[in-house]
């Protein structure tokens, strides 16, 4: 969980892309998976172990860019230039508000944070840059914490611990440990 949480902070903070995306949590992922595996945890622990690390993997990046963007990032106005509907990945819908910054060029990312229903072209939108430009810009929002940006993967990391602990007590037999209870002679 370290590693995979580590890397992509690392990543987004000075290390190179494939720690920032996501690649590196996936790898070690893989490497937890074979070791449960190694360990004869059950294939329904490792299976169940491997979600979610997969899980926290795909989820980090986002969490170390805020974490990296609260720590050092710059807010500056941008302008509304059009707004979308879009779709949440849980399904829900989404306002997308294209903006540009001071100089006038358009931002390559669409921004949801701060786009709510009263927003219209022409409003002036926080946004948060990192100044290395490292990593691409987003809404101000009121989560630009260190702590709002971990909160999203906590749960998964708290499950995931859980599930490995469970699965290395699993795979330590109590059969094993405890001598097997025998019938007197009669």
């Amino acid at each position: 969980m370290t590693a995979i949480l580590g890397g992509a902070v690392l990543g987004a903070w000075r290390g190179p892309p494939a720690l920032a995306d996501g690649a590196f949590g996936l790898v070690c992922a893989a490497v937890l998976t074979a070791y449960l595996l190694s360990l004869r945890a059950g294939r329904a622990l490792v299976g169940v172990v491997a979600v979610l690390a997969v899980f926290l993997a795909l989820r980090s990046p986002q969490a170390a860019a805020g974490v990296v963007l609260a720590e050092r990032g710059r807010v500056e106005s941008a302008v509304v230039t059009s707004i979308e509907d879009g779709w949440h990945p849980a399904g829900r819908p989404r306002r997308l508000c294209t903006v540009q910054d001071s100089d006038g060029a358009v931002l390559p990312v669409r921004i949801w944070r701060g786009c709510e229903g009263r927003t219209r072209p022409g409003d002036v939108l926080a946004v948060l840059y990192d100044p290395e430009g490292r990593l691409p810009p987003r809404g101000a929002g009121s989560g630009a914490s260190v702590g709002g940006s971990l909160a999203g993967v906590a749960g998964c990391v708290a499950a995931l611990v859980l599930g490995c602990l469970v699965a290395v007590v699993r795979s330590h037999r109590l059969v094993h440990a405890v001598p097997a209870f025998r019938e007197p002679a009669r």
